[in-house]
């Protein structure tokens, strides 16, 4: 341990300030920033890793920061690894298919460690990387073209029947029965649905 003190002359007179009765450094450590970092991207998953001192692997906590290139700092996202091994995966579904990210990582002494303490280290150099692949999509998405495509041949369709089921109603001077043509129709509208729902998916 060290005694820390601040000496100095004010207003005239010798001054001595005890900054650190007991100054350890063991308790105030700050370490280099890891060295190495590296990356690996597939359309599943980007696994990143990095170097520490080998004496220092059991002993360090992680941080690692990455964003979309081009971007701040200030908006990335910070992960912390699940132990104390120098590497992290970042699932797919955390990146965008064809985006470019760049990624940095800090360490310092884990919390859990009882004999020495320390602040986090200045961010490491930088690796980048892009997710490869598209994302998967639970069903084919249809565009409102197509959409637009289908509904119109399809709603000429059901006004021609009411229009033809009208027209030999009157030619035979019977009023259509609703409780005769409601079914029919409504029988009519439900297979269109069938159908329409069938094409869309």
């Amino acid at each position: 341990g060290y005694r820390v003190s601040l000496q100095g002359n004010f207003f005239g007179r010798n001054h001595t300030y005890i900054t650190f009765p007991e100054y350890n450094p063991h308790k105030h450590i700050k370490l280099d920033p890891p060295l190495n970092i590296q990356s690996n991207a597939t359309d599943s998953k980007c696994q990143v890793w990095w170097s520490v001192p080998w004496y220092l692997v059991e002993i360090l906590q992680y941080e690692l920061q990455y964003k979309e290139y081009g971007t701040s700092w200030e908006i990335a996202l910070n992960k912390t690894p699940p132990s104390s091994l120098p590497q992290i995966e970042i699932e797919a579904m955390e990146l965008r298919s064809g985006v470019t990210y760049i990624a940095r990582v800090r360490c310092k002494v884990s919390e859990n460690e009882d004999s020495y303490h320390s602040q986090w280290s200045e961010w490491s150099q930088t690796t980048v990387f892009q997710r490869t692949g598209a994302p998967q999509l639970p069903e084919k998405i249809v565009n409102t073209r197509t959409m637009q495509l289908l509904f119109i041949p399809l709603s000429f369709g059901i006004l021609l029947y009411l229009f033809r089921n009208c027209k030999l109603s009157s030619r035979y001077g019977q009023k259509p029965s609703p409780a005769l043509t409601f079914p029919r129709q409504l029988l009519f509208f439900s297979h269109s649905i069938i159908c329409t729902m069938g094409i869309l998916r």
